[in-house]
């Protein structure tokens, strides 16, 4: 019998269409299976053109759904763990992080910070060791990253990248 694994990004009103497309195309590579996003601010700077500032440019989009929602941890599945990804006093380190099978992974917003409402929800809540603030996509990308690298069912070697380079890479270690 196989692990039902669900993985989403949850986004406390984000500002910037250019990362919530950054956040689309890590989705994407690190297969999470949804984001969604609260608030008014991405919505509204989305609906004024942003053409130019694409960055999910794997289209990750097509495949994985974007929904506006009210509520964040009203929006999974009851047997879904809360994550709250924040730089917050007696959060655990990401590396000594184990992730469940099932989770959303909520992150505040570009200038800004979670809630305690919705900490005070959470059933676990890590940071990223760094020094200083890291961009909203990149925190993303690092946090699903970890997840996917500490996986057991996930491809390995060069299976693992026979199924994700760009197809237009052939190139091989010389061994």
């Amino acid at each position: 019998m196989s692990i039902q694994r669900y993985s989403a990004i949850g986004l406390l009103n984000p500002k910037s269409p250019t990362n919530v497309g950054g956040i689309m195309r890590a989705a994407g590579c690190y297969r999470a299976d949804a984001v969604f996003y609260t608030g008014r601010r991405y919505p509204l700077a989305a609906s004024n053109g942003n053409a130019q500032y694409n960055t999910d440019t794997k289209a990750a989009s097509e495949q994985i759904p974007l929904t506006g929602v009210e509520s964040l941890v009203d929006a999974v599945a009851a047997d879904v763990t809360i994550v709250c990804v924040d730089l917050v006093e007696g959060a655990t380190p990401l590396p000594e992080f184990e992730h469940p099978d099932k989770a959303i992974y909520i992150f505040g917003p570009e200038d800004g910070t979670i809630s305690q409402q919705v900490i005070n929800r959470a059933d676990a809540v890590v940071y990223v060791p760094t020094v200083g603030c890291m961009n909203l996509a990149a925190s993303v990308n690092v946090l699903l990253y970890d997840r996917l690298a500490k996986s057991a069912a996930t491809l390995t070697g060069d299976e693992l990248i026979r199924t994700s380079r760009d197809t237009n890479n052939r190139v091989r270690v010389k061994r």
